[in-house]
């Protein structure tokens, strides 16, 4: 089922978002309600007597999702395993989008949509938004990975519940200290890889991160028990040795090997301090471009590094071969 088409932006919306994100505007409880009707107690007004969510509480926010997706997206059933990561869905979508405008400067401005596009998504969790969305918005296949089974399991559930396991394939990563190594095979090709790395080193530094945010929001408040985890999130969705720099590191090392099956590799890099280190390996690995996205949701500032190890006449014969006959099924 395709998704529904974008609307227009409301006034007062995030002009920080991408054009075609379809979260740039206010949200139209009432029609979120009419099509999730779970969503309604647990919608609050806001300090300025506007409807939203209380984003302290996990409950809310995952049937939030759920109602944005279902609305936005056409996602007839999705949810998750409790203490698993629940995305904020624009920041998700804004990653798809622009990597959707990296794929079209090289076809000649336009978005090459449909079947024929494969993307790989590094650790698609229990939650699996980015298939969804992007399968949704431009009809692309995807492969979600990850090394966690019950977070896959939960991914498979819901890609069969939506009838979508012949545009979505789940992989799973069986060694934890390997990111491609085992999972492409040999006669994989992928127009587009894109991953969110986990951002800390510890789960200390992980609850501390939370709890600095709670205390910029406002939310500390000592008579009330808060989630230590804005969004939830497990070991591997939110940690590793090294944090986020490690990881990104490792992703830019091991895409080297696969560089012929897979044009353009990319990784949101939440921290801008780690953004010159990873530039600076990738030019020793021999990556032919490198490029920077910035993006912006509220007052997050984030963006997502993309390289790739073909040049400019390899990445021709590529969309030769790879996106002529691209279609919007």
């Amino acid at each position: 089922m395709p998704a529904p088409k974008p609307p227009v932006p409301p006034a007062g919306g995030n002009p920080g978002l991408h054009p075609r994100n379809r979260h740039s505007g206010r949200y139209d409880f009432p029609k979120l309600i009419a099509g999730c009707p779970e969503l309604a107690p647990f919608v609050i007004l806001n300090p300025y007597g506007k409807q939203s969510i209380d984003f302290a509480n996990p409950d809310a926010v995952r049937v939030f999702n759920r109602a944005l997706l279902k609305q936005f997206y056409g996602i007839a059933h999705w949810d998750i395993p409790p203490g698993y990561l629940c995305p904020p869905i624009p920041g998700r979508a804004d990653y798809l989008h622009g990597l959707a405008d990296l794929l079209a400067e090289q076809n000649g401005g336009e978005i090459p949509r449909g079947s024929n596009i494969r993307a790989l998504d590094i650790g698609t969790g229990a939650n699996c938004i980015y298939p969804l969305i992007g399968q949704r918005e431009y009809g692309w296949r995807f492969v979600g990975s990850d090394i966690d089974a019950t977070a896959l399991a939960s991914a498979r559930a819901i890609l069969k519940a939506n009838r979508l396991e012949k545009r979505i394939e789940i992989r799973q990563q069986h060694n934890s200290r390997l990111i491609f190594a085992g999972l492409i095979e040999p006669a994989d090709r992928f127009d587009i890889t894109l991953c969110n790395p986990p951002f800390h080193a510890s789960e200390a530094e992980a609850s501390n991160g939370s709890r600095r945010k709670w205390r910029n929001l406002g939310k500390l408040d000592p008579k009330r028990k808060l989630p230590a985890l804005n969004f939830g999130g497990q070991a591997a969705e939110l940690w590793c040795e090294g944090g986020e720099a490690a990881f990104i590191a490792r992703l830019a090392e091991e895409s080297q090997g696969v560089g012929p099956q897979i044009c353009w590799f990319s990784t949101l890099v939440s921290k801008g301090a780690n953004v010159r280190p990873l530039q600076a390996r990738l030019a020793t690995l021999g990556a032919q471009q490198v490029r920077i996205f910035e993006m912006a949701q509220g007052q997050k500032r984030s963006r997502f590094v993309a390289w790739t190890f073909q040049d400019h006449d390899q990445r021709a014969l590529w969309r030769t071969n790879h996106w002529k006959a691209a279609n919007p099924d």
